[in-house]
């Protein structure tokens, strides 16, 4: 039994499919089925080590991204895009699996349509509320579509509406439960205050490492400040933090990260009684997971077309704030903050609303039909 599971670009597209390919791997010995065999399609691995660990074998294939704005790099993807298609006919073939698995991006296309080519069955997910272009395109075709966000199936085509489930997103085992226990500690924070986690590291995340920077030095007389900045803009953002409270006489309450492992997420989750985050389909499932309270800053709907779709639908929920980025300034970061920490009636209908949208099990769920589905065409 061969499944190929493609999408990526950012940890919100790739952790998932390691969630699945997690529960593939366990329900198949549950099942008493021979082990599967696990390709990702990408056209980088992100995470090479961790393919390895988990037995998944990768192979790179050529994508070409249609950005929501302006760009000459647009045109010289749609060359790159197509021949990608024509290359990744070549590696599918060669696989032939019995379900390719994606949550989309714009790496699944050359996968999806060479599937489509040689009648491979398709699988999809949807993790926010507006399904990608790759995803649609390929809707119809596909034999199984879940969904995390009830407003999705709005925008699928009729005759793909039969086939759809409402899953929720896949959460990986490892950091769906918080770690309560010692978290102040491990993190070397102050019990007494309230602690607020900071989720940036994606893509688009640095207006908002700027927001809470600026913030600083008023948020650090009251709160202890995890910050999960990025690798990529690390040094740059925790170089000015250290300008910004060089003086401050509670500079250490404030915990900035490059990277937060599986542990210390959980720790981080643990400790933290409200998270200010991105809205990407993937960050909103973990948080209600959680049952934390939250602040939602979504990207623009001019470059990304879902995480304001996915903010609201979320809040409809009662469970987060949400901040439009054209609003965003630190003033209205501390005063937003002060208003949740202070006020237990409201965060407490936040919680109750993160309990009420999350879904446990989505990766099992999943799994589950690959596997079913897997069966039938093998």
């Amino acid at each position: 039994m061969r499944i190929v599971l493609t999408g990526g670009g950012t940890g919100g597209h790739f952790y998932p499919l390691i969630a699945v390919a997690d529960q593939i791997f366990e329900q198949a010995e549950e099942m008493r089925l021979l082990k599967p065999e696990i390709y990702y399609l990408a056209d980088k691995p992100y995470d090479e080590k961790l393919l390895y660990r988990k037995g998944i074998k990768y192979r790179g294939i050529s994508a070409g991204k249609m950005r929501r704005y302006f760009s000459i790099q647009n045109f010289f993807d749609l060359f790159k895009t197509a021949f990608g298609v024509v290359t990744t006919l070549f590696t599918l073939f060669r696989i032939y699996p019995d379900v390719v698995f994606t949550n989309g991006s714009y790496v699944s296309f050359p996968v999806l349509t060479a599937a489509k080519i040689l009648g491979i069955p398709i699988f999809l997910h949807v993790s926010d509320a507006i399904p990608s272009r790759a995803l649609l395109s390929s809707a119809k075709s596909a034999k199984k579509i879940s969904i995390a966000f009830q407003e999705a199936i709005d925008y699928l085509p009729e005759k793909a509406k039969k086939n759809v489930a409402q899953t929720g997103n896949p959460i990986r085992d490892e950091i769906a439960m918080p770690l309560h226990n010692g978290a102040h500690a491990f993190l070397e924070l102050d019990y007494n205050i309230p602690t607020i986690f900071v989720l940036g590291g994606s893509s688009g995340a640095q207006i908002v490492n700027d927001a809470v920077i600026d913030a600083l030095p008023k948020l650090l007389y009251k709160y202890n400040i995890i910050h999960q900045i990025g690798k990529g803009n690390f040094n740059v953002t925790k170089g000015r933090a250290d300008v910004v409270i060089h003086d401050h006489a509670f500079k250490e309450r404030y915990k900035p990260f490059a990277f937060l492992d599986v542990l210390g997420m959980r720790m981080a989750a643990g400790a933290a009684d409200l998270i200010i985050s991105r809205a990407g389909g993937g960050s909103i499932s973990e948080i209600a997971q959680w049952e934390i309270p939250s602040i939602l800053i979504p990207i623009p709907e001019s470059v990304s077309r879902d995480q304001e779709k996915n903010a609201f639908a979320y809040a409809r929920f009662g469970a987060c704030v949400v901040i439009e980025q054209e609003n965003i300034s630190p003033n209205l970061v501390v005063s937003e903050i002060e208003r949740l920490i202070e006020n237990q009636d409201i965060r407490d209908r936040m919680i109750a609303g993160a309990k009420e949208f999350a879904r446990d099990n989505g990766a099992e769920k999943i799994a589950k039909e690959i596997l079913e589905m897997a069966q039938k065409h093998a």
